[in-house]
């Protein structure tokens, strides 16, 4: 159901890297809430990942950055931290935790700072990683000061209480608006479907597209997405990352778009994305 995973696919997966394609399995990246779908993992989809990586050995890297982005109130964030200490068959889990300044509600891109937790990794690889981190010039003062707010924001008591929970609300309530928007516009072109984006800053349409176009793409060597793509951002000037780049299933088209735009640049984004698509069926049909 949506993006939801399950203990077949990942283990499908496993062996055909392993068997198959002779790779050597050291770690996974999780993306929650997600990159480029806009999920947001449920308990049991995590409980799933955790145990699977625990069976194998794998080393979890949990990109956590998203976490304060969720717009579906049913939907919650639960750390892969905390499912792996309430999970039976998680004792050994090795996991490392990520969360930024840069990406998430704040959202401060030229703020470069960040942190990440390490749980279960063995004490040498941590001397390594501390002296990696060590040999090089540490985040700006900027970012430093970002992330202490990140981790320990204004009291009640504080006086910039009032007025800091008024702009992270504002900034949290237009996010929600131009989630449900961009993905209502998209879902209302002929042609696409997008499944709700529930959390983080993306939507992930699926894109049907004429026969046509498939071959046109081929005698080109390039993906129908990336076609679809170039010619979207030539006569829009939107710029869109073909799905084909994050593993797809074979037969998918998409794409992934964000809805960081202002809303009414948002708003009008939608109408030419809409534009677009009829032209270009039309083209090749």
């Amino acid at each position: 159901k949506g993006w939801a995973i399950t203990e077949r696919e990942l283990e499908q997966r496993r062996t055909a890297a392993v068997e198959r394609d002779g790779l050597d399995i050291r770690a996974l990246t999780l993306i929650n809430p997600g990159n480029p779908t806009g999920q947001v993992l449920s308990r049991e989809d995590l409980e799933v990942i955790c145990k699977f990586c625990a069976k194998h050995d794998i080393v979890l890297l949990a990109d956590e950055v998203y976490q304060r982005n969720i717009y579906d109130p049913t939907k919650e964030f639960i750390s892969a931290k905390k499912v792996a200490m309430e999970t039976p068959g998680c004792e050994n889990l090795q996991l490392v935790s990520f969360h930024s300044t840069s990406k998430g509600l704040i959202g401060e891109c030229g703020r470069r700072g960040g942190y990440m937790e390490l749980h279960n990794i063995d004490p040498y690889v941590q001397t390594q990683l501390y002296k990696l981190a060590s040999s090089g010039l540490c985040s700006g003062v900027a970012g430093q000061v970002m992330t202490s707010l990140m981790v320990t924001p204004p009291a009640p008591t504080d006086e910039s209480y009032d007025l800091f929970q008024k702009e992270e609300s504002d900034i949290f309530e237009s996010l929600k608006r131009r989630a449900n928007s961009l993905v209502k516009g998209l879902n209302d072109i002929d042609g696409m479907t997008c499944t709700p984006a529930e959390g983080a800053m993306y939507a992930f349409p699926k894109v049907e597209l004429p026969a046509k176009a498939f071959d046109e793409a081929s005698a080109h060597d390039q993906t129908p997405d990336t076609l679809y793509a170039l010619t979207l951002l030539e006569e829009t000037g939107i710029c869109v990352v073909p799905a084909s780049g994050f593993g797809q299933k074979e037969g998918r088209v998409g794409f992934r778009t964000t809805f960081l735009p202002p809303e009414d640049e948002l708003n009008s984004a939608i109408v030419e994305f809409k534009r677009h698509h009829e032209m270009f069926c039309e083209k090749y049909a």
